[in-house]
């Protein structure tokens, strides 16, 4: 962890190089959320509930999964960009120094802009607390907390399935952007309004679900108490992503460069 701290270091002073650059893409990155939330607001005018679910709790459920997917990125943005290390031929040198090659890959590239979208999370958030009926005890917020945690670990779980996948293809596959900023997109309502199959999907293959639909049930009131746990039991999917990578990383032949 001393070391990923020194990369975290190194990448926050390059990005404070150019402050004015990163204070605009943050401001950018905080106005391209704003247009998704301005797209839920214009349609729960025309309509009062989507499957059950009121503006007020879509709001909360799309703050969360934004803050999720927010940070997820934030952490693991280097296995976005892992691509451009197996054509460069940059990773033969990672290989070779004593240390793990995923951490080196997670210092190569931090997304710090990205907090202009949590700040849009957070704010829609705020309005789903301060609007919504939900009742707030101690395990209900520690619920959130630990939706956190298990949303950070699936989405960033996800980038590394996608830079195992490279390993074999030398190039990402854009299928994967269903699965990471197609989930930002469809993740703003809870994932049982787009039907019995998405839902079984999101809970049996990728557990979007975990950390998202049935803990927010636990939420609002309509779930058992031990939907809030779900979304650590979600954490434990970085292990056949890590077993893929691995796998990957044994295959790896270098690129000849």
């Amino acid at each position: 962890m001393k070391l990923y701290w020194k990369y975290f270091g190194i990448q926050l002073k390059s990005k404070m190089e150019y402050k004015t650059s990163f204070f605009l893409t943050a401001i950018g990155q905080f106005l391209v959320s704003f247009q998704v939330f301005l797209g839920v607001f214009f349609m729960f005018q025309r309509f009062s509930s989507v499957e059950g679910f009121t503006y007020d709790e879509v709001l909360l459920c799309f703050g969360i999964t934004l803050m999720e997917f927010s940070l997820g990125e934030s952490v693991a943005r280097g296995f976005d960009v892992f691509p451009n290390l197996i054509r460069s031929g940059e990773f033969d040198r990672i290989l070779v120094r004593p240390r793990s090659e995923i951490l080196q890959v997670l210092g190569s590239r931090m997304e710090f802009t990205r907090i202009g979208r949590m700040l849009q999370a957070v704010v829609m958030f705020a309005y789903g607390i301060y609007a919504g009926h939900v009742t707030w005890t101690f395990p209900k917020v520690l619920t959130v907390l630990f939706m956190l945690v298990g949303g950070t670990a699936v989405f960033s779980g996800i980038f590394l399935l996608f830079a195992s996948i490279c390993f074999y293809t030398l190039e990402g596959l854009e299928i994967f952007n269903v699965l990471t900023d197609g989930a930002r997109e469809y993740g703003k309502y809870p994932v049982s309004i787009y039907g019995k199959r998405v839902l079984q999907f999101c809970t049996f293959v990728i557990p979007y679900a975990w950390i998202q639909y049935y803990p927010l049930t636990y939420l609002l009131g309509r779930g058992v108490w031990w939907y809030s746990l779900l979304p650590l039991a979600a954490c434990l999917f970085l292990v056949p992503c890590y077993a893929f990578w691995k796998c990957g990383v044994r295959h790896y032949t270098s690129n000849g460069s």
